[in-house]
């Protein structure tokens, strides 16, 4: 799916493959472990596999099913990952002589309950890329810039669609009973992709009026969007690259309730302090939807689904962002931090101006 960006440069021309030594994520736990009760709680460093497979290692290992071992979040396969899983602190002894090639276990602690998906306030990003010129790392600096001060959109990576990039077509038909599928979570997982790739043609079409925006007079808009003229101007007026409409549903950052934008300054200010941002639709069930301008615009990528629906952040805030040019290896080093749910492949596109895969 080709997508609309949030920044203006024109693509920036660099390497990029996600690899143990060029992709490190380390997550941030939701809370602090108390260091006493009946899980065990192990700080685990994987390399080259998919959490699940890395559950299912230590699962096998212990003669467990691996429903028994918690975890916030998935991580990436082709990356050095560091996160924290749970199980019962019996399993603690037998784990003193586990050892795997790809697997370490870094510490341990204890905690009153199992650590649950979600469980988590985000994660810590190394991204290395090659092949950088001077010209370039002099880009990716102001991208990195512009990033830290306006935030980025909040598209469901590549690895959200399976590998060939395709979950989405399955996951339509099984929503829409075309298909069939008896394994109830791989079945979710296919609707979900279905769910975010609605989703991320949503998110791309708003950036799309964006640019519109930015680019034509309220005159030229009003024949090119079908909103009225002083909507369009409203929109306009707004300093921050994301432009609200009247009936969007915004949500406090980086979590709170959710409530209606009627186009009150006092939110517009909240928006550019970072206090507030706009969500998106995950089509289904028991899901609240946009109204007045904002549901024109979502309608056309909202569907009727038997899976509960959501709202999820249109628009992120990435924190502590640092970028390093080496100019002898030719290579940019970053780091930065996102909320969960966010992808780290999406902010290097969005810099990049392109797809990476």
């Amino acid at each position: 799916m080709d997508r609309f960006y949030s920044l203006a440069h024109a693509s920036i021309d660099f390497h990029f493959k996600q690899s143990p030594r060029d992709f490190v994520v380390d997550e941030i736990p939701l809370y602090e472990f108390s260091g006493e009760g009946e899980h065990l709680v192990l700080h685990v460093r994987k390399k080259g596999l998919a959490t699940t497979e890395m559950v299912g290692i230590i699962a096998r290992y212990l003669g467990i099913k691996n429903k028994e071992i918690g975890y916030a979040g998935l991580k990436d396969k082709n990356a050095m990952t560091k996160q924290y899983i749970s199980l019962h602190k019996k399993y603690e002894e037998a784990l003193d002589n586990f050892t795997h090639d790809s697997i370490k276990i870094l510490s341990k602690t204890y905690h009153n309950n199992k650590i649950r998906v979600g469980h988590l306030k985000g994660n810590r990003f190394f991204i290395r890329l090659k092949k950088v010129n001077p010209t370039s790392a002099a880009k990716i600096d102001e991208a990195l810039k512009n990033i830290d001060n306006q935030g980025l959109p909040n598209f469901f990576g590549y690895q959200r669609f399976g590998n060939d990039g395709d979950n989405h077509i399955l996951g339509e038909k099984l929503a829409k009973g075309e298909a069939k599928e008896r394994n109830p979570r791989v079945k979710k997982l296919l609707i979900n992709a279905y769910q975010s790739h609605l989703f991320n043609l949503w998110l791309s079409r708003r950036l799309e009026i964006n640019s519109l925006v930015s680019s034509f007079s309220v005159d030229e808009l009003s024949t090119l969007l079908n909103l009225p003229k002083q909507e369009l101007q409203k929109m306009k007026e707004q300093k921050h690259p994301f432009k609200l409409i009247s009936g969007d549903l915004m949500e406090h950052y980086p979590h709170g309730r959710v409530f209606e934008f009627s186009g009150e300054s006092h939110d517009l200010d909240r928006f550019n302090e970072k206090d507030i941002s706009v969500t998106g639709l995950l089509p289904g069930k028991r899901v609240k939807v946009a109204s007045q301008f904002a549901r024109e615009i979502e309608k056309d990528f909202d569907d009727e689904l038997k899976e509960d629906g959501a709202r999820r952040y249109a628009w992120v805030y990435p924190t502590d962002i640092e970028g390093r040019f080496n100019p002898v290896e030719a290579q940019y080093e970053m780091n930065f931090t996102l909320p969960k749910g966010s992808y780290a492949t999406v902010l290097i596109e969005e810099i990049a101006k392109r797809k990476l895969v």
